[in-house]
């Protein structure tokens, strides 16, 4: 006879919580592939109608090319930045440090709405219009403290006496960086790009008050299709933004092990 336990329970629910939350995504991956207008179980047929609808859709290509060139710009700039704020935060004291690296990590802790609506705001008190630099400036403020967490986690298990031993046999801080400390960082680096890559091609709650007619990004796009009307383009097109998003942290973090292993 089956006895039920404590742990029985957690498991049930555990289990309950999982197929909530994931049973819509597979729904919108299975009818992606639907050959009738309306989607409806079970399916007449298997069809990849709407994915080469999708492909001929200039507005969809539009914004994903605007999603992939935001995002990869985000993951270099976010990179750029906290790759030194990371270095000085760790091996260096300094008069603010705590504060200032709070403040760079405070908008983790902000709600996506309040980034929104605070930025564009100050872009209109400075008299700037939306534009595309605005976009990647907030995308940059919303993907900083998770690239920022990352590579102060690597740095600070790097010991320092790897780079105290090049620099007796002569290196400079530049060079100890760029031949010792920037190697070792090469897994943090990798797996922080991507993720800020991800976070940026996927937001839409800061995004949808920054972007203009111009540069909407695929989230957007599919919010402005989904107020319009269902169309079966947008279970194709969510169906490729689950693979993407997916996969791209599942990259980073075997790029991350395979830097690790030294590989």
């Amino acid at each position: 006879m089956f006895k039920i336990t404590g742990w029985s329970l957690i498991r049930l629910y555990t289990t309950l919580v999982y197929v909530f939350m994931f049973a819509p995504i597979a729904v919108v991956v299975i009818l992606s592939f639907n050959p009738q207008q309306f989607g409806s179980f079970p399916m007449d047929g298997f069809s990849l109608r709407w994915y080469a609808e999708l492909a001929g859709n200039a507005d969809i290509l539009e914004a994903f090319g605007n999603s992939l060139v935001l995002g990869g710009l985000t993951a270099i700039c976010t990179t750029a930045v906290a790759i030194p704020a990371a270095m000085a935060f760790v091996r260096y004291d300094f008069p603010g440090k705590n504060s200032l690296n709070t403040l760079l990590l405070a908008p983790i802790m902000v709600p996506e709405v309040i980034l929104g609506v605070a930025l564009l705001l100050f872009m209109r008190w400075l008299q700037q219009p939306k534009s595309f630099a605005m976009l990647l400036i907030g995308h940059v403020v919303i993907t900083l403290p998770y690239v920022l967490l990352v590579v102060q986690a690597r740095l600070v298990g790097i010991r320092t006496d790897y780079e105290e031993a090049a620099k007796s046999l002569g290196a400079n801080p530049l060079q100890t960086f760029r031949e010792i400390t920037f190697p070792l960082l090469m897994p943090a680096i990798l797996a922080g790009m991507l993720f800020s890559f991800t976070i940026s091609f996927d937001d839409i709650t800061a995004t949808l008050f920054w972007a203009t007619a111009g540069n909407q990004t695929v989230p957007v796009k599919i919010f402005g299709m989904l107020r319009n009307s269902i169309s079966p383009e947008i279970n194709a097109l969510g169906a490729v933004m689950i693979v993407l998003t997916v996969s791209t942290p599942l990259l980073a973090g075997y790029l991350a092990r395979r830097f690790a292993r030294g590989g």
